[in-house]
């Protein structure tokens, strides 16, 4: 039994720190925040992998899990559809997946109100002192606290998030809210809506308390849009107090003006399905859409993995599966190779090309989205081709195309 220390409670730390628990290692898990993590509701993509990596977590998987589809669609601004295409997939939220995992993690060794302030390591140990003076020690320590690492920031401070161009508007819409329309047309099933150079997307996700049933779900919807990083960024990120929020607005902080402009805009070039979702959505918020990749992601007994290690916009549908998969290599490498630098280095030769890859995959999706109608006027033929395109790249299964090597189409390297 080895000493391990996780930090970052969210679903990677809590991926990497179940399954490590059931194979029988002391873990403690250190937190940032205090309470309950809020994932405001956002929707979850399912892949296989994912639902592998919750048994192996503890997690009992079942029908509860969330909402399955059957088919996309994508909506032209009048609200007709472009194309269909038939893809099954589970939609879930982050904080049903939250709930699940913490649940199955002991609350002794959840610790909360734990910011690193510094890591060090000699040969055989790791310490990481925490601002509230507390210290810990152990054999490994597995980072998984998110685009921000803190310690990212200490082994590797040279690795930044970068900024894309665009950012996501972002909510759940309450099924009970819409109108007969939008829920025939649109509701069950994974949409999207194409303007010139940004992309609206959405599918239905449980309601409150985690309710399935017709009529208590809601709508997840992403609205990508350009934003200037030294103007429009700056105003969308500074709250009606004129407070300025560089690394991300609260929710609840985002301007009533900016929503009001955001729905106003909807109305002139969403599908008025998406329009109707984005006016009864009680409270719309946003994100500024970043890259984070890295050269390496193991220093001696510490591993980056999750948003800590890589993050890839959110087109790929799969940053919650790839940090399973990544809790899932590091346990089987230390089961093997025992908690040492050899099993972290055997986690970093399987997983950083792979990391690299989803990250590369990524911006090619938003080069997609953000070149898309521009070249020369946007006609019938162009719009179904955008969308079946879109429909067929997006938030998909690619563990078989990363396996391949081949997450980004060869046609554009």
């Amino acid at each position: 039994m080895a000493k391990i220390l996780i930090v970052g409670g969210s679903l990677g730390g809590l991926f990497a720190a179940n399954i490590l628990l059931r194979q029988g290692h002391d873990v403690t898990l250190l937190e940032k925040a205090t309470g309950s993590l809020d994932g405001r509701g956002a929707g979850i993509v399912t892949h296989d992998a994912l639902a592998d990596t919750l048994r192996q977590a503890g997690v009992a998987v079942d029908d509860t899990l969330g909402v399955p589809v059957t088919e996309r669609i994508t909506l032209d601004t009048d609200g007709q559809s472009l194309g269909t295409m038939q893809l099954p997939q589970i939609l879930t939220s982050w904080s049903r997946l939250y709930h699940m995992l913490k649940e199955c993690f002991p609350a002794e060794h959840y610790l909360q109100g734990k910011t690193v302030k510094s890591v060090s390591q000699t040969s055989d140990q790791v310490e990481v002192l925490c601002e509230d003076g507390s210290r810990y020690n152990a054999e490994l320590l597995i980072a998984s606290d998110g685009i921000r690492s803190g310690v990212r920031a200490q082994v590797a401070p040279q690795i930044q998030p970068e900024y894309a161009g665009y950012i996501a508007w972002r909510g759940v819409c309450d099924e009970a809210c819409l109108s007969n329309y939008t829920l025939d047309t649109l509701f069950n099933r994974f949409g999207f809506c194409l303007p010139k150079g940004e992309q609206m997307l959405g599918y239905p996700v449980a309601g409150t308390g985690n309710d399935t049933r017709p009529g208590k779900r809601r709508y997840n919807f992403v609205w990508y849009r350009p934003a200037s990083e030294n103007e429009e960024l700056v105003n969308l990120l500074t709250d009606d107090d004129g407070r300025h929020y560089p690394t991300g607005i609260p929710p609840l902080k985002v301007s009533w003006k900016h929503i009001a402009k955001m729905r106003t805009i909807a109305r002139d070039i969403l599908a008025p399905q998406y329009a109707e979702i984005l006016e009864k959505t009680a409270a719309p918020f946003l994100q500024a859409i970043y890259d984070v990749r890295s050269e390496e992601i193991v220093f001696g007994r510490i591993a980056l993995m999750g948003d800590a290690a890589f993050v890839g916009r959110p087109h790929v549908g799969m940053g919650v599966t790839k940090a399973g998969d990544e809790a899932v290599v590091i346990a089987k490498h230390i089961a093997k190779l025992g908690a040492t630098p050899a099993s972290l280095n055997a986690y970093r030769d399987e997983r950083l090309k792979l990391g690299q890859q989803v990250v590369a995959r990524a911006q090619y999706l938003g080069r997609y989205m953000q070149a898309q109608g521009s070249k020369g006027v946007p006609n019938s033929e162009n719009l179904k081709r955008n969308a079946d395109t879109v429909m067929a790249e997006t938030a998909i299964d690619i563990s078989e195309l990363l396996a391949q090597g081949k997450a980004v189409p060869e046609s554009t390297h």
